[in-house]
């Protein structure tokens, strides 16, 4: 078992740590980011900055 991850990323930008060895699961895609568990939390917390879906950002900016 490795112990290397991968960021994943979904249609809501939403994202989560995934083994390197994995296949990706549908609805998800390789967000750019792989290595150590830290290095991927790392780039989550860089990265994910606005917990909200998609779909509710978008939804509330309509909003006005």
């Amino acid at each position: 078992m490795s112990d290397e991850y991968r960021v994943l990323a979904n249609d809501e930008e939403q994202y989560a740590l995934w083994p390197r060895h994995k296949e990706i699961p549908a609805g998800w895609r390789d967000a750019g980011c792989a290595g150590d568990r830290q290095a991927c939390l790392d780039f989550v917390e860089r990265t994910w900055t606005d917990m909200r879906p998609r779909s509710v950002r978008e939804h509330l900016a309509a909003q006005g």
